[in-house]
């Protein structure tokens, strides 16, 4: 017997569609903007529609979201998604939008689904309506609206941030289309917590993933007087493999860089691993990472352990000849590294503050420092009373190198971390006073 029957004549809508909610009773997650206090329920208690940007990661629950608002407040909701629609399509939904508040004084919601991927034009063409109130916009994106809706649109829109759903909500989703999907509710369907659970790690807070995984099981399931049970086994051969999300482009791509790179600084391996790992999983460039490895080494370890410079330097080279999957360990051992070296960023506020002086002011060169490759130049005194430090004991001679205006100050000041104490008590030892480093 097969699950759905023969279904040859009829398309299917996907599990995730079927199971839309019709009331907000039955959505899960979100608590911060749909529950008592939050912004869209106190936009529906008032019947004050505003338009907005819905911004959050796939499965969140963008989508249902309008259709729930359209429901509660008794509106009627036009649908577009950005990839298949163009300006044509938003000037239609615009003209309605104009005849139902002339005629009849009511507004529509116009949802845009990937809003992101509406380039400028297409994005100003709504400029009008939405300034108007012709059109309610509700804009949907996985993309941080900062960098990916027009200025003059995003400020004619409220943002609102959605949140990955925690496994508690994915396991509720999961239980109620078991209970209430038409095709489900008829079948004697068993899972137990473990599997839930299961289900909800893999689905990675993506509610859509998760339906779907549900919909594969027990399509696989067998089939024994229409009783299905859907064991952890099953689950995993159903999902395949889980692809954790990582846009290379989007704004999580920077998020993820960002921690990996903060997690070295702050000395934690582990986290800088997990990072490392979400990375490679999700496919990102290993040269771009070992790449910022090298600036991490120099800017924020610099000479507290000048080794993490050079092994940072041949983690790059090392990987472009080996290639994954084995460059995964060459990382791992450099990473671990940098996170457990001393660290100092004595180098980097050095040359910031010697660049702001000299965007400042450029000073002259003293005259015994100036190269005097001819004989004008030695008559005015270039190179005039130079100490050579190698003709002096330990190679050392106390002399002004700084321009005249510039004498005392200071731009490198060396930590006591790692070899750059060393490095500290050595300059301290030979300029004395002079070396303020304290």
């Amino acid at each position: 017997m097969e699950l759905f029957g023969n279904q040859s004549n009829t398309t299917i809508k996907p599990l995730a569609e079927r199971c839309r909610p019709k009331s907000f009773k039955d959505f899960y997650g979100q608590e911060h903007i749909v529950g008592k206090g939050g912004i869209i329920q106190s936009m529906i208690q008032k019947r004050a529609l505003r338009s907005l940007i819905l911004w959050g990661p796939p499965g969140s629950g963008k989508t249902t979201l309008a259709h729930l608002i359209a429901i509660e407040c008794n509106v009627e909701l036009f649908v577009l998604n950005a990839i298949s629609s163009g300006v044509s399509d938003v000037r239609k939904v615009i003209e309605k939008g104009k005849v139902q508040s002339e005629h009849y004084g009511r507004q529509c919601i116009l949802l845009i689904d990937e809003i992101h991927r509406f380039n400028k034009g297409q994005q100003d063409s709504l400029l009008h309506a939405v300034e108007q109130g012709e059109v309610v916009l509700i804009g949907a994106t996985t993309e941080n609206p900062s960098f990916e809706v027009n200025p003059p649109l995003l400020s004619r829109c409220q943002v609102l941030q959605l949140k990955s759903l925690d496994h508690d909500h994915v396991k509720t989703i999961i239980q109620s289309a078991i209970q209430n999907d038409p095709t489900f509710n008829k079948l004697s369907i068993e899972i137990n917590d473990e599997s839930l659970e299961k289900i909800a790690l893999l689905s990675n807070g993506d509610a859509r993933v998760a339906l779907k995984i549900l919909e594969s099981s027990i399509e696989l399931s067998l089939n024994q007087n229409n009783h299905h049970v859907i064991s952890p086994d099953l689950i995993e051969k159903a999902s395949q493999k889980r692809i954790p999300y990582h846009d290379k482009q989007g704004e999580y791509h920077y998020n993820v860089i960002s921690a990996f790179i903060k997690s070295m600084r702050g000395s934690d391996p582990q986290a800088a691993l997990y990072y490392l790992a979400v990375m490679l999983e999700g496919g990102e460039d290993i040269e771009f990472i070992a790449r910022r490895m090298i600036i991490l080494a120099s800017e924020d370890i610099g000479n507290a352990d000048p080794q993490a410079l050079i092994l940072a330097s041949s983690c790059l080279t090392a990987i472009k000849n080996i290639g994954m999957p084995e460059a995964r360990i060459i990382l791992s051992q450099v990473v671990a590294y940098l996170s457990a070296a001393p660290k100092s960023n004595s180098s980097y506020t050095a040359i910031e503050q010697a660049l702001s002086t000299v965007r400042d002011r450029e000073y002259d060169i003293p005259f015994h420092l100036r190269n005097a490759p001819t004989k004008l130049m030695k008559d005015l005194k270039y190179g005039k009373n130079y100490q050579y430090p190698h003709n002096f004991d330990q190679h050392f001679v106390k002399e002004n190198y700084l321009p005249d205006e510039l004498q005392g100050k200071i731009f490198y000041q060396p930590t006591d971390q790692g070899y750059e104490k060393q490095i500290r008590a050595y300059l301290t030892y030979l300029w004395g006073e002079n070396y303020d480093i304290d």
